[in-house]
């Protein structure tokens, strides 16, 4: 394959995983939103629900990840072999997603304990209960949503999340405020609407993709199971500590000021939308190099790998100069206070300046994953987020007292160490690797 062509399958797999992506950070847009009209303390419950929610989330997707590599490096004509894989990530998803609710449901009893407002604590725990029984149909969803894309199918699964994101938002309407004859549920009425949501989007992905999956027994092998752990959890492992990194990393900004914060989470809410579109290449890449492990195709593995890095340099790169010449504008779509607004302006400088860092870390994770390599990547994400990006902004911020855009300079410097060391390892290693 030429270096075009390359080009040309990466765009055509990424592109619909980014607008799934996209398409789930509107949903939480709508959700804040709808929620939000029902008054603070509804709003700061689903908030401070949402924290605890989404690092369980996050691990379990992390985790059904491990099956895209296995599916995209077997032979596709040895069909026994992609239903066992098949069937192993079900079981381990099913179990992962019980597990998530039970944590959840534990940790609902204490909320109280985390220091916030009696009345937000209360009405969080039921909302975060209803959220974590969510993550049961969601880790089916993602069983046959990572068994598709191994297979090179990101298609099928885009139309799935976007039909089901859209009914989330009208369920929301429905059950929020009590419209078309349904309770008016408030808060607990949006949880309710993703559970709903969920469970008819396993189901519809499952009949979407039902000819890719005749032949599948309900077997439970504890072997197989094993096998998808071993890359799953180290690569669930890397979100939590991302997203536990840049969350502590809001609670620093908060000891600053509340305006400081406001800014914060403005610039963090821009630059989440340019990384989810990089983790849709890093899913591409990941199929990719897949597939050239089950070709034994060194010399297309690498130019697939590389040409990943080059695609989310430039769309990075893109974002970055959007970030410098909007910065006036882009926060004021957010709030109307102009000291908020100049706060905002100067951290997306920063954060422009580590768009392209914060891609290839990505998209490195991403092609490591196709080479079913992950410890190392993950305590490459461990030590640049938690042993250099925190304490070093804790340095910036109050010691040296360069106060939020310290922070901002922290994480950008584990960013561009992640980066650095993840394009590193990944071309040490495709150098290395040898087919038998």
């Amino acid at each position: 394959m030429t270096l075009k062509e390359h080009l040309r399958k990466n765009i055509v797999l990424s592109l619909p995983v980014i607008i799934g992506q996209l398409g789930h950070i509107m949903v939480g847009v709508a959700d804040s939103i709808m929620v939000g009209r029902l008054g603070v303390i509804p709003l700061a419950a689903a908030t401070f629900a949402g924290t605890i929610y989404h690092i369980l989330m996050l691990f379990g997707i992390g985790v059904s990840y491990a099956i895209t590599p296995k599916v995209a490096a077997a032979d596709v004509k040895n069909s026994s072999k992609l239903l066992r894989y098949l069937q192993d990530g079900f079981f381990m998803n099913l179990g992962l997603g019980l597990i998530l609710f039970a944590l959840g449901y534990f940790a609902s009893h204490f909320l109280h304990y985390f220091g916030q407002e009696v009345p937000v604590a209360q009405a969080a725990g039921p909302y975060l209960v209803i959220m974590c029984g969510s993550l049961i149909p969601l880790m089916i969803f993602q069983t046959f949503r990572q068994y598709a894309e191994g297979l090179s199918d990101t298609f099928s699964p885009m139309i799935v999340s976007v039909f089901a994101n859209l009914l989330n938002v009208f369920f929301n309407y429905m059950l929020i405020y009590g419209k078309l004859g349904a309770p008016a549920l408030g808060l607990n009425g949006a949880g309710i609407a993703t559970l709903m949501a969920r469970v008819l989007m396993f189901a519809l992905m499952i009949w979407w993709i039902r000819k890719k999956c005749v032949g599948f027994e309900w077997k439970f092998k504890w072997n197989g199971i094993k096998e998808l752990l071993r890359i799953g959890v180290p690569s669930g492992m890397q979100y939590v500590f991302e997203v536990g990194a840049f969350a502590t990393a809001a609670i620093m900004v908060g000891w600053i000021s509340a305006e400081a914060l406001a800014a914060h989470n403005i610039a963090l809410n821009l630059a989440a939308i340019s990384y989810m579109a990089a983790t849709g290449l890093a899913a591409a890449s990941t199929i990719r190099i897949g597939n050239q492990m089950g070709l034994k195709d060194r010399r297309n593995l690498r130019i697939a790998g590389f040409s990943s890095f080059g695609l989310v340099t430039i769309f990075m790169g893109t974002c970055a100069m959007i970030f410098i010449v909007f910065r006036n504008q882009l926060p004021a779509l957010y709030i109307e206070n102009e000291a908020v607004q100049q706060m905002a302006s100067v951290l997306l400088i920063i954060a422009a300046a580590f768009q392209i860092s914060d891609g290839v870390q990505a998209v490195g994770l991403g092609v490591l994953r196709g080479l079913q390599d992950v410890k190392i990547p993950t305590i490459i994400t461990f030590v640049s987020y938690w042993l250099i990006a925190i304490p070093t902004g804790y340095v910036f911020a109050f010691i040296l007292d360069w106060g939020v855009n310290g922070v901002w300079y922290a994480l950008s410097l584990g960013l561009t160490i992640a980066g650095v060391f993840n394009m590193w390892r990944f071309n040490r290693l495709s150098k290395k690797i040898k087919f038998v």
